[in-house]
């Protein structure tokens, strides 16, 4: 694929607007994550640790002083992704309250102790300064082996709590129709797929397309439902010492 191609993939594929209707057969997910994640926009400031950062695709939402990636340190992850610092998964390589606001998107679930996480992000984090976590609730299995773990919305608020976190804000993402639009067209995409990129778009463009669009307008005319989400988006500072 080419990098023109490439590039316009990737930005429709976590900011999706026409094209990405299209193109992306998890359109109504990252739709949803990403209205949420502009909502908090103005959150993130300072000095920001994006931990799990792949492409950094939401970096230019946010007015920050410093913007550093951090990532496992695989031969994939230095070969395709943006990150900037790369570590073992483990003791995070900086020193205590180094940053003003972390980010965590769609990385919790892949972390078998959550707990160790949070508060490897609670001590590099400077006293009241926030974290931006995005999880998925309704999702199948994805990255195998590793996804160990789905949240409800008081699932994570507690998680939270217990490792130093407070004044938290919780959105939950599509909670309509679409979630089982969206699950339908997730069971499609595995169906379907081909090796050829190119292939895998046309048959995206047949088969998610409708879908999408389907989705969409039933999602104006029946009720939403609070209960069944797609992705929970949550901020959080820690809580003064």
């Amino acid at each position: 694929m080419r990098a023109g191609l490439k590039a316009l993939y990737i930005r429709h594929f976590f900011r999706p607007g026409i094209v990405g209707l299209f193109v992306n057969p998890f359109y109504i997910a990252r739709k949803g994550l990403f209205q949420s994640i502009l909502d908090l926009a103005p959150k993130i400031r300072g000095r920001v640790l994006d931990v799990g950062c792949g492409y950094k695709p939401y970096q230019d939402l946010f007015y920050c002083s410093e913007y550093v990636g951090l990532e496992l340190d695989t031969p994939l992850n230095r070969a395709n992704n943006r990150g900037d610092v790369f570590y073992d998964g483990g003791v995070f390589p900086f020193e205590d309250r180094s940053f003003d606001t972390i980010i965590a998107s769609e990385v919790l679930e892949h972390v078998f102790a959550p707990g160790v996480f949070l508060s490897e992000i609670h001590r590099v984090l400077r006293d009241g300064g926030g974290v931006l976590l995005t999880v998925p609730f309704v999702w199948d299995e994805h990255e195998q082996p590793l996804d160990y773990g789905r949240y409800t919305s008081y699932g994570l608020k507690y998680l939270l709590e217990q490792n130093g976190f407070d004044r938290i804000i919780l959105t939950k993402t599509v909670p309509d129709i679409r979630v089982i639009v969206q699950l339908l067209n997730c069971y499609l995409h595995k169906q379907v797929s081909t090796w050829n990129n190119y292939v895998k778009i046309i048959t995206w463009a047949i088969f998610s397309a409708p879908l999408n669009i389907v989705g969409e307008l039933l999602s104006k005319v029946l009720p939403a439902n609070p209960d069944l989400f797609l992705n929970i988006v949550a901020f959080a500072n820690k809580r003064d010492s």
